[in-house]
């Protein structure tokens, strides 16, 4: 072989290297892409404007769609989420700008205009995704005809094109949108059958924006400066509320404190020993609650929904968890609980334990229903209403057996595994004063030192110091407002625990002090109170928002119940956990005089 010809040779084999190269730099898994590449668009989901978890499969409207309609496997999230992405006509190549493409020609029957109204009344987008993003246009419009001294005549409008805007920097796409053209339409006011030809324009721009960065737009609106305004408020305010209730529990309950400890030990003697106030009970305070393996369920559960939510935060902290990430969120929440599920056994089995040692199984499985049984029940009916309607956040059949399934073999054996660890690793309760036999009697209480007072007492500060932070979170579960401050919301999360912790001991030792021994249910009521609070403004932020229908209705209530639900065995779980220790302080200080 001569030197030219093995000159060539080489040329050719570093071009179709540097061409293989460059088709492996170029993929939707990396979002880098050569002109004229293909980029996966797929449409999502259809629904009402005011009604978030209202939404249907795209093509449950009569739009062009392929023939078969392609759906794009999803995970276990994304299907939780309500996502069903499939595939479209639509064909955007990077970098190719088209005008008036032809999408398909179409006959509208009356049935099928019919259903497009009732979308343009009831407000309906449309959602897609391109190379991952997410975009949203409207169906259609609706215009004023005109005007009688009777009623005013309402004409409705179908956009029958769409054109896509489209930035990019380089090889990345960084933006796209989506608008019905509003001088392109269809008259659907009436149930008559019309043939339409759907078009759409693709036009390409560059921009300077970052890929890094691209996920930002979607945040604007949580991150405009009077919503950070807000969100420094409230904390401002809760770090207000913590110190003002530190400094209360301070002058009002540690002086009188110091003043108890310094009266001697009960002598037996009747007169003195009603001088003393809180040492008087010191033969009952530890006496074990009724239905104690209900109480440690209690303990377990609250202690493993602790431990998920503050595994969720360092999860979204450390970047491995964020909102733009289809159904990673749901998939987290769905796996955390499964395997946190050996926290609240060992939990469960260890604290009833510490009473007695048989008995331990039947708490356990209170643990493994506790949370998981009434979660089950509200989704069962959620999932009827959902499949009644047709909508997207109905779930398959395949999908529950996969939930049924997670639950039955990991779950479970989790939940098992650790009440066993729990058992063998158990320890005597230690109580600084002994139990005596028969319990003392209650003296009777005025009203305001009853458990529903306290209740209040107990729910209404925390969440008062929490309620605007709580605005943002309810308007992004329940809106489309992206929430963007995972670290504030952690902040607030650890304050109202502190502030729950502040106000168990409080409530508790004022309970001690009129004599009255049964703390311990108490304290995890006062301590979980906050949630009835939670669960009331749920009920305002939907009397104060647009949102209607059964389904709507049905899952705003159903899921919020659940949440608040989970909120109340923690704060509960707080509360009696900070009480135990103040009250294990007290008596050991009065011991060791």
């Amino acid at each position: 072989m001569s030197k030219m010809e093995a000159l060539k040779l080489s040329l050719i084999i570093i071009s179709l290297l540097l061409t293989s190269l460059r088709s492996i730099a170029s993929s939707p898994d990396n979002h880098r892409y050569n002109v004229g590449d293909h980029v996966p668009l797929f449409v999502n989901k259809v629904g009402p404007l005011n009604n978030p978890s209202e939404t249907y499969q795209y093509y449950e409207l009569p739009f062009c769609g392929p023939d078969p309609v392609v759906q794009k496997k999803e995970s276990l999230g994304e299907v939780l989420s309500g996502d069903r992405l499939t595939s479209a006509l639509y064909k955007l190549n990077f970098r190719e700008n088209k005008v008036a493409e032809t999408l398909c020609h179409k006959k509208l029957e009356g049935d099928d205009v019919a259903k497009f109204r009732d979308a343009v009344i009831n407000d309906f987008y449309f959602q897609m995704y391109y190379d991952d993003l997410p975009f949203w246009g409207f169906v259609g419009k609706i215009e004023e005809d005109s005007w009688t001294l009777e009623k005013k005549s309402l004409k409705y409008f179908l956009f029958k094109h769409v054109q896509f805007d489209v930035l990019y920097n380089g090889n990345q796409i960084i933006e796209v949108h989506a608008i019905g053209d509003p001088n392109q339409v269809v008259d659907i006011t009436e149930d008559v059958g019309v043939d339409v030809q759907f078009t759409y324009s693709v036009v390409w721009n560059t921009t300077s924006a970052a890929f890094d960065t691209r996920m930002d737009r979607y945040s604007r609106a949580s991150s405009l400066p009077i919503h950070l305004k807000i969100h420094w408020f409230s904390f401002i305010n809760s770090v207000i509320t913590i110190m003002l209730l530190i400094g209360l529990l301070t002058l009002l309950f540690m002086r009188r404190l110091r003043n108890d400890l310094r009266t001697r030990f009960s002598t037996g003697d009747e007169e003195d020993d009603k001088e003393v106030g809180w040492k008087y009970i010191h033969g009952d305070v530890f006496r074990y609650p009724r239905n104690k393996s209900l109480f440690c369920a209690v303990m377990g559960v609250g202690t493993q929904l602790l431990t998920l939510v503050c595994s969720l935060f360092v999860l979204v902290c450390l970047g491995i968890l964020y909102p733009y990430n289809r159904g990673t969120l749901c998939t987290a929440l769905v796996i955390l609980y499964s395997l946190t599920s050996g926290v609240a056994g060992y939990t469960t089995a260890s604290f009833h334990c510490q009473f007695a040692e048989t008995g331990w199984e039947r708490s356990v499985l209170l643990a493994g229903i506790m949370y998981a049984g009434p979660l089950f029940v509200i989704g069962s009916i959620l999932n009827v209403v959902a499949v009644s309607y047709g909508a997207t956040v109905a779930l398959p059949f395949g999908t529950i057996m996969v939930i049924i399934l997670l639950y039955a073999f990991l779950t479970i054996p989790l939940l098992v595994l650790g009440g066993v660890i729990g058992y063998l690793f158990r320890s005597e309760f230690q109580s600084p004063c002994a139990t005596k036999r028969y319990p003392r009697e209650i003296p009777p209480l005025p009203w305001y030192r009853d458990t529903p007072c306290q209740m209040f007492l107990g729910g209404f500060l925390p969440f008062s110091a929490i309620v605007l932070e709580l605005q943002h979170l309810y308007a992004s579960l329940w809106g489309y407002r992206i929430f963007t401050l995972p670290s504030i919301l952690f902040i607030m999360f650890i304050i109202l625990i502190l502030i729950t912790a502040i106000l168990s001991v409080g409530l508790t030792y004022i309970q001690l002090s009129v004599e009255d021994h049964q703390w311990w249910w108490r304290s995890v009521f006062c301590g979980g109170s906050t949630a009835i609070f939670m669960f009331a403004y749920c009920i305002y932020f939907y009397t104060r928002s647009s949102m209607s229908g059964l389904l709507q209705f049905s899952f705003v209530f159903g899921y919020n119940a659940c949440m608040c639900y989970a909120f109340f065995l923690m704060l509960g779980t707080v509360g009696f956990r900070s009480s135990l220790m103040f009250v294990r302080y007290i008596y050991r200080a009065v011991k060791s005089e």
